[in-house]
């Protein structure tokens, strides 16, 4: 087995194993014996991008339905196989992944591996669970019907991604919810749930050989390769213009963006510490904060901040206000998004800023569970197990000449696609 190891430092105290299982499935292991608990974190690449077409939420109904009866276990019998060992399953999808976690005792560890493996490889995705779970998106979407928030959000994904499969719900909506058939789910897992598209990590009481064991357990009898769809890179769509969605609220909701250099670009780093310093929603220091609320009282809360996704990044924030006062905090936020194009960054902002990335990082890591997290969305992005103390060694790097080179890439003219719900601009 390969096993190099990331030793602790001032930025990590975490020890990562980069290791192969007997039968060929790369996983991550960190030993921690403070309490007889294992967290195993995976994620297969794909998720909601692979879609078919007209068929939006079908990913997230699979990943709803994993853990809803597998082999010979019923729905019931699965989840009292899960109760009678106090064993903690679930599965969730994402824009470019169907991920998993497991968190189990280590006396429960052999029953939960077959638990596991079952729900991946011979899920049962009976028509009682598929109705039931589909309609609590149903649900779920007609609840976030009128919720301005919600509304806002989706529209302007909607917007900059048109035509592009991130432009569409990734929970769905009601008409293509019901346009997905169960047989089209069963024909969906073997694509999305394949090694070929795995990455693991497991942390806790647990050693090497265990590990392994629980790994091919879980992972190995699945499909060697999958049949995802290749995805372009998205467009952005939309700068320079605000779409208006008629909301009868007191409040208008404000959602805003524009295109960031992707995770692989050397000025990602720089445009973290720049966006923290625009609108980093954890402090009381950002631009946003101190001239949108603090000076002029237009809302509570106004946040933006930097989103990754494997074919897309882009700077995104957002703020409720009062109906009247909306153009007037939109344009303040495009005033301090184009001071900081223009060199308006100080060296005391972009200190603070980078205290904070470097900070408030080992927070990630508190956990065993943050912790597995963490090392399967280090592995979805394609890193290694060096980046845990080479991420705040680049954050502290950053100089000003690099902030400055970044800014105008990043905010650019000052453009900003936007979406407003609600009525602004009427009393």
């Amino acid at each position: 087995m390969n096993m190099p190891v990331v030793k602790p430092s001032a930025e990590s105290a975490v020890n990562v194993r980069d290791l192969h299982s007997p039968r060929g499935v790369r996983f991550w292991l960190v030993e921690d014996y403070a309490v007889p608990l294992i967290a195993l974190e995976f994620a297969f690449r794909g998720g909601a991008s692979q879609d078919p077409t007209g068929k939006a939420g079908a990913a997230t109904l699979v990943a709803g339905l994993l853990d809803e009866g597998a082999g010979d276990l019923d729905n019931r019998a699965f989840q009292q196989a899960l109760d009678d060992k106090a064993i903690e399953l679930s599965f969730h999808c994402e824009r470019d992944q169907i991920g998993g976690r497991l968190r189990v005792l280590t006396r429960h560890l052999d029953r939960a591996a077959e638990l596991l493996r079952l729900s991946l490889v011979a899920p049962r995705l009976e028509e009682e669970s598929f109705e039931r779970v589909r309609e609590q998106l149903n649900a779920q979407l007609r609840r976030e019907a009128n919720d301005p928030a919600a509304m806002a959000s989706r529209a302007w994904t909607a917007r900059v991604f048109s035509g592009h499969p991130y432009g569409r719900p990734r929970r769905g909506d009601q008409a293509t919810l019901s346009a997905i058939e169960r047989d089209e789910l069963k024909a969906l897992v073997p694509r999305l749930i394949a090694r070929d598209a795995l990455c693991v990590a497991v942390v806790g009481a647990i050693d090497e050989v265990r590990a392994a064991r629980l790994i091919d357990t879980a992972f190995a009898d699945l499909p060697a390769g999958g049949a995802l769809t290749a995805i372009a890179e998205a467009p952005f769509a939309g700068l320079g213009g605000v779409e208006v969605l008629d909301l009868d609220v007191p409040q208008s909701t404000i959602r805003f963006g524009r295109p960031a250099p992707s995770r692989a670009d050397p000025d990602h780093v720089a445009c973290l510490a720049l966006a923290h310093a625009l609108g980093g929603g954890a402090t009381l220091t950002s631009r946003l904060f101190r001239e949108v609320r603090e000076k002029r009282g237009l809302a509570y809360s106004v946040s933006a901040g930097i989103t990754s996704f494997d074919h897309a990044t882009y700077l995104y924030g957002g703020a409720a206000t009062k109906k009247e006062r909306a153009a007037e905090s939109l344009e303040v936020a495009r005033a301090e998004i184009l001071d900081l194009a223009n060199g308006g960054l100080s060296e005391d902002e972009l200190e603070k800023a980078k205290r904070y990335l470097i900070g408030s990082y080992p927070l990630r890591f508190d956990t065993s569970t943050k912790i597995a997290g963490q090392l399967t969305q280090m592995q979805l992005e394609g890193r290694e197990p060096s980046w845990l103390t080479e991420r705040n060694a680049r954050v502290a790097a950053v100089t000003m000449a690099d902030a400055r080179r970044a800014a105008e890439r990043l905010f650019g003219d000052g453009a900003l696609s936007v979406v407003m719900v609600g009525r602004p601009g009427r009393g």
